[in-house]
């Protein structure tokens, strides 16, 4: 069974003349595409006539039904896949996987926990399964050499806030034939997420501190992959978002927060999300999981005050300057969120501190590629994919050359009927935190929450105010377990004289703090050029070890 859908092309393809299609395969560990875009899939399968068959499956067991639609078996067996998957998810501590948790009964308002992978991260729900993809392709390349032929390695590359970074660390840990190196903005994780990387030891593991914002280090990640020298030199492979495996992972559990609420209540017609977002990976897995068939009523994003989303939504321009350059100056936001210079502000949900939305981009494709075929209906699909990724290619362009661009209203509307946005302030994710807690915003009281799974509850309980479909329940994701973040929280419940931080503090961060450390460091002045240079020393280290 081949499906046609497992075909991948890129964002900003839009000349006959290069390659259009990908292989699975290729995708995964290419991870950008050579022409600066992101890969996607050709089509998007339908399973409106046969999703309901799925409801009473584990977690792997859906994961493998939804990843097998876009994998070719020819590429991976049903076996295979069958394997990855198992393995991806037996590191999992909570027999449900991602359970669902109920908020408030009244508000209809529910939380998906995310965060008992490994590492305590949603992202342990994508990297798990990368990190497997990545060793299944290098050893079915090894074992097909020849005697005498270099071995295939793999340099993982990849930029984190926060969580991707621990993530895809314990993903590749150990693995053959692999190198990750993880860069991370100095002294801008939480203290945690940082031990988590640094105490990792492996000598296949790299951590990096650079100089600058996590901006800076997404930019010399993409600078790295578009370097031809460097991908000469090495088989460079992608494990931020921009990755098409962790999107197609993350689809799996808005499936499976459907069926677990299906459960509760057979009548149920149709649910809506609310993500906390950065780089827009989390909330574009929902995208696609409505765009097969899920009853999704709309896909809330939840953002902090780096609110490049929420401002797209509202006005259609997608600009990473927010304010004239005097009130930018004065550092200060009116909710005291540290402004600088980039646009970056610091605030108590890290890992959302980012200026551009990567996966932003997917989502465009598709809108434009919809708004190209009912523009131009004479001219054919094969036409209209060109003229998409054409302009797609032009609005990024100026992103990087002039900082923002604005979309056609008819492209901005269909955003708006799939997505609303609501922009969460610092003061707000500490009030979020404490009102939970205290049982005052939700019924379920004592219930603490990470500064991003607050952002997404506040975000929740506007959108239930503001709403007359009383019918339709609300599940939000959690991203992050509250230990991840105990400044943020510990500063939101300091008046909370029965909390004790020690109750939610799992037993693996204990002593964390105390451990030995590795870490490399860029300094804004070596940059792009001493990051080169550190990578290409520690893989050449490595091979002769």
């Amino acid at each position: 069974m081949v499906h046609n859908n497992s075909k991948y092309s890129s964002t900003r393809y839009h000349d006959s003349s290069l390659q259009e299609f990908f292989s699975f395969e290729e995708v995964v560990l290419k991870g950008l595409a050579s022409d600066g875009g992101l890969f996607h899939p050709h089509e998007v399968p339908d399973v409106r006539s046969k999703y309901q068959e799925w409801k009473d499956l584990s977690f792997a067991e859906l994961a493998y039904q939804v990843i097998r639609l876009y994998v070719d078996d020819h590429e991976i067996s049903n076996d295979e896949l069958r394997s990855i998957v198992d393995q991806s998810y037996s590191t999992f501590r909570h027999p449900d996987t991602v359970p669902l948790v109920t908020l408030d009964e009244k508000k209809d308002l529910h939380l998906l926990e995310l965060f008992h992978g490994p590492t305590f991260a949603f992202k342990d729900v994508a990297l798990q399964f990368l990190g497997n993809l990545f060793e299944f392709f290098l050893v079915r390349k090894n074992q097909k050499l020849e005697q005498g032929q270099p071995r295939h390695h793999l340099t993982v590359i990849g930029a984190t806030s926060g969580d991707t970074g621990s993530a895809a660390i314990y993903g590749l840990r150990g693995k053959k034939d692999v190198s990750i190196f993880i860069t991370f903005p100095d002294g801008k994780v939480s203290p945690v997420q940082e031990a988590q990387m640094t105490t990792v030891l492996d000598p296949n593991v790299h951590c990096i501190s650079v100089q600058g914002t996590f901006d800076d280090c997404q930019d010399y990640v993409k600078a790295l992959f578009a370097d031809p020298e460097m991908n000469k030199i090495h088989h460079l492979a992608a494990v931020n978002s921009i990755n098409w495996a962790r999107i197609l992972a993350q689809i799996t559990y808005y499936f499976y927060a459907y069926f677990q609420l299906l459960k509760q209540r057979p009548d149920l017609q149709q649910v809506k999300f609310v993500v906390p977002t950065g780089n827009f990976g989390d909330i574009l897995a929902g995208y696609y999981a409505k765009r097969m068939g899920l009853p999704v009523a709309k896909l809330v994003i939840a953002t902090n005050e780096n609110d490049i989303l929420h401002r797209f939504w509202k006005t259609g321009s997608y600009s990473k300057k927010e304010t004239p350059a005097s009130e930018a100056h004065a550092g200060l936001k009116e909710d005291g969120a540290q402004a600088h210079e980039d646009g970056v502000k610091e605030t108590y949900s890290p890992a959302m501190d980012i200026l551009v939305s990567s996966n932003f981009e997917r989502l465009l494709w598709h809108l434009t590629l919809e708004y190209e075929l009912e523009s131009n209906p004479s001219d054919g699909l094969e036409s209209s994919v060109r003229a998409a990724g054409g302009k797609l290619n032009d609005l990024f362009q100026s992103l990087k050359q002039t900082g923002s661009f604005t979309v056609e209203p008819e492209i901005l509307n269909k955003a708006r009927h799939i997505f609303s946005t609501h922009r969460v302030s610092n003061a707000e994710t500490l009030e979020t935190i404490k009102g939970s807690y205290q049982g005052k915003l939700i019924a379920k009281s004592k219930y603490v929450l990470d500064p991003h799974s607050a952002i997404g509850v506040a975000a929740s309980l506007r959108e239930i105010a503001g709403t007359d479909r009383a019918d339709v329940p609300i599940v939000s994701l959690s991203t992050a377990h509250p230990a991840k973040f105990a400044g943020a929280v510990e500063l939101a419940l300091q008046e909370e004289k029965e909390f004790d931080f020690n109750t939610v503090l799992p037993e693996q961060f204990v002593g964390l703090d105390s451990q030995e450390r590795k870490v490399l460091k860029v300094s804004s002045h070596e940059g792009l050029g001493g990051l080169r240079d550190l990578i290409t020393r520690e893989v050449e280290k490595e091979k002769s070890a």
